[in-house]
């Protein structure tokens, strides 16, 4: 397994791993990003009042559903953890539904693919 530097984004996401939270959604599925104009191919959105080291609330993908949302409840699975940055990104999905790393990454990838990015859980 690759040793990750622990940066303060990646201990605050690590604190949620497994824990139910609600995500509102300012990307839902099908919308474009506000400068780079590339579409969400996922819901995106953060978790209010979590504040991550960027001074942003923190980022959280939702997978497990094909419709635009606006607010949802589930459960943090996993944690997309940027290398180049201190931005991770929460992986939400329903309760009762998984992914494997790999089934992250190819979902995630429409945004991810200009970071180094990896799965951690």
């Amino acid at each position: 397994m690759k040793n990750i530097e622990i940066s303060k984004s990646l201990k605050l996401a690590k604190e949620l791993l497994g824990k139910e939270v609600i995500v509102e959604f300012d990307r839902p599925l099908g919308s474009s990003h506000p400068k780079h104009g590339f579409v969400y191919e996922v819901n995106y959105g953060f978790i209010k009042g979590i504040i991550a080291p960027d001074g942003e609330e923190l980022d959280a993908y939702f997978l497990g559903t094909d419709k635009s949302l606006t607010e949802e409840k589930g459960v943090v699975i996993a944690i997309a953890h940027r290398e180049d940055n201190d931005d991770d990104k929460l992986i939400v999905v329903p309760r009762g539904v998984d992914f494997t790393d790999e089934e992250i990454m190819e979902k995630i990838n429409f945004q991810e693919k200009w970071f180094k990015t990896v799965i951690v859980r």
